[in-house]
């Protein structure tokens, strides 16, 4: 079990190499990954699943106990990056499938790595899984609405389609691996260790598939979707972090708030797309794009907070928490 822990502790610390590695090897050789196409919902719902064995009660206690912190952040994600999004699909002319692309990145919810990197980043961790969690369960309803309001223009989007997609491929797997974590928690306790590699060999494969899918449409146009969510991700983790010093709220929240609006959950973006605007393969893109550079952005940011002292005036809340999935 050790020997687990220690190979699912790697597979965190370097989960952005792992990404680019299986994407350079998808675009060297397409005809070895191209299959995965066929599994990234799957894949996606295993990481649900995992997450829902380790979410608890007291991840959500936050809401209650002091909500403004974590109301503040999630209306941020769900302004700033659709916002941001449509403003960049505009900025720069992009081409339909990629404006939806882009702004599909923009609605989804947060990310399940952003609680890892905003531990790793002396944050507020027990703020970042009670954002995560609480975008999340709102995704089924503000997700389709956003992207129908806003991507509308550019491409067909069928609100209640998603609706369900959603509430398939994230709730039902979170809500089933939240019930069998009650039933048998002495097993899932045990096997906990595994939880952290599979999500980061599945989010992996989903990006090797969809860069294997792609591989002429990337070569054609990679740098314009390359800047678009570069420009994406950094935007929204600076104006996530300025909201918490707007709202005059301690240093470790706003590291907390910044992860958490920046860092979205791209892969459910990829399977959205595949799903729902499979006639238009370049949607999917953005999200292919976004898997491996949000978990690259955000590691360098973490690491970098990492080493900046705080004021031990501040509260820390949630600092002394540990991550397991």
């Amino acid at each position: 079990m050790n020997l687990v822990n220690q190979i699912s502790t790697l597979a965190n610390k370097y989960f952005s190499v792992i990404s680019i590695l299986f994407a350079i090897a998808a675009f060297s050789w397409p005809e070895q990954f191209v299959w995965l196409g066929s599994y990234i919902t799957t894949l996606l719902m295993i990481v649900m699943f995992g997450v829902g064995m380790t979410l608890k009660p007291v991840d959500f206690k936050m809401v209650l106990t002091n909500p403004k912190p974590v109301v503040v952040g999630v209306l941020a994600q769900f302004t700033i990056m659709p916002l941001l999004a449509l403003g960049i699909a505009i900025l720069l002319n992009l081409p339909p499938e990629l404006a939806a692309g882009i702004i599909l990145v923009g609605c989804v919810p947060g990310g399940t790595s952003s609680n890892v990197m905003v531990y790793l980043a002396k944050g507020n961790t027990a703020l970042s899984i009670a954002m995560t969690s609480l975008s999340t369960m709102l995704a089924p309803i503000l997700t389709p609405t956003l992207l129908y309001f806003l991507a509308g223009q550019w491409m067909p989007v069928d609100p209640m389609g998603m609706f369900v997609s959603i509430l398939k491929v994230i709730i039902l797997p979170i809500a089933l691996g939240f019930v069998i974590q009650k039933i048998i928690p002495n097993i899932v306790e045990k096997g906990g260790a595994l939880l952290p590699l599979i999500s980061v060999i599945a989010i992996a494969l989903v990006c090797a598939a969809v860069v294997s899918g792609n591989r002429d449409n990337i070569a054609s146009s990679g740098m314009i979707i390359f800047v678009s969510v570069l420009l994406h991700n950094i935007l929204g983790l600076f104006i996530g972090y300025l909201v918490g010093i707007l709202m005059k709220l301690d240093t470790e929240t706003r590291r907390a708030i910044s992860i958490e609006v920046g860092i979205q959950n791209a892969g459910l973006g990829v399977s959205l797309a595949k799903t729902h605007f499979a006639a238009s393969p370049l949607t999917a893109l953005p999200g292919a794009v976004a898997v491996t550079l949000h978990v690259i952005n955000g590691s360098i940011l973490a690491s970098y907070w990492s080493r900046k002292e705080i004021d031990k005036k501040e509260s820390s809340v949630g600092k002394d928490i540990k991550i397991t999935g």
